[in-house]
């Protein structure tokens, strides 16, 4: 029997480990990364370009990440805007990081982050002049209706917006 800890089979985890690439976004130094809007990743496939961006709203393990309620706020608004756009047929996916420090934006085409600065910077102000209801928030249309937090989502975007604008950190740090 090989060894194993935890239930886990050491032998194989290690050849498994071995034999696998590093996905995209762990080859990021987040100790160095700030908040911008950077190009994660183009793939193609068939003659077909999708481009992932990460919004980056926080700098990750420096500044506390966003809230969950906040976060989901985002996600929400943002994604109503990206999909009624002019470019609603340009966006494959609008969703947050599992670390909570920002989204990610799937758009077809081989697009660069300055391409898509402006339709972020529109969809920030979207978020900042939101008032109402937010869309989608309902039991039926949501999993977890309850956790929004317009306030808090407006907050985290200006922050957002202003070191965007400021400094437009469009490439991923050395």
């Amino acid at each position: 029997m090989p060894p194993s800890a935890h239930g886990i089979d050491i032998e194989y985890y290690t050849l498994y480990n071995n034999r696998v690439d590093k996905i995209e976004s762990f080859k990021v130094n987040h100790l160095t990364l700030l908040p911008g809007l950077y190009v994660s990743r183009r793939d193609k496939k068939d003659g077909v370009t999708v481009t992932t961006f990460d919004m980056r709203l926080t700098a990750p393990n420096r500044e506390p990440p966003v809230d969950t309620p906040a976060l989901h706020t985002i996600e929400h608004l943002g994604a109503t805007f990206l999909r009624n756009g002019e470019h609603k047929d340009d966006v494959v996916y609008f969703g947050p990081m599992g670390c909570r420090t920002g989204f990610y934006l799937v758009m077809f085409g081989e697009k660069s982050a300055s391409d898509v600065f402006p339709l972020v910077v529109e969809l920030c102000d979207f978020v900042l002049g939101f008032e109402g209801d937010i869309p989608g928030a309902t039991a039926r249309e949501c999993g977890n209706y309850r956790e929004q937090n317009l306030d808090s989502a407006k907050y985290y975007i200006a922050a957002y917006k202003n070191q965007l604008v400021k400094n437009k950190r469009l490439t991923y740090p050395d």
